[in-house]
């Protein structure tokens, strides 16, 4: 079990994927950083200068009507806080067009790679994938002119 395992993190994928997690994880704190703290301000400030992590709804009222999320917390009355779902939205949508982003610039860098130049050819007889200097199929021995 210990071997199987030593060969799966071996493969170069398992560590890419790691180094993936370890700069999404990265990427998404400043994400939220910048949604936090520069994009939501100004828009706040534009609605009349409403703070979004503080907007919350008061579900039981016979606890009294509390002014502020910390306060509503301290008393123990249940909210519904929408303004942190809205900035998480918010993150969630520039996190999500950033990796479309990216997704598309390797896509098109990938397209690019597979125009170049030919360098295999099909055996007409077997039609298995040969190198076009090839003057013998391996599959089938057929003799073969070279390219």
């Amino acid at each position: 079990m210990f071997k199987e395992f030593k060969e799966f993190i071996k493969r170069g994928n398992v560590v890419d994927l790691a180094v993936a997690v370890i700069l999404a994880a990265a990427f998404g704190k400043i994400v939220a950083t910048l949604v936090e703290g520069v994009i939501m301000p100004p828009i706040g400030l534009l609605l009349g200068g409403v703070d979004f992590t503080s907007l919350f709804y008061v579900l039981d009222k016979t606890k009294g009507a509390p002014v502020s999320l910390a306060e509503a917390k301290a008393l123990g009355v249940p909210v519904i806080a929408y303004g942190q779902l809205i900035n998480d939205v918010i993150t969630f949508l520039i996190v999500a067009f950033v990796v479309f982003l990216i997704v598309r610039k390797v896509n098109h860098m990938k397209s690019k790679q597979g125009k170049g130049e030919v360098t295999t050819r099909d055996c007409p007889r077997c039609l298995s994938t040969i190198p076009l200097k090839a003057t013998r199929c391996s599959e089938c021995c057929v003799d073969l002119q070279a390219s």
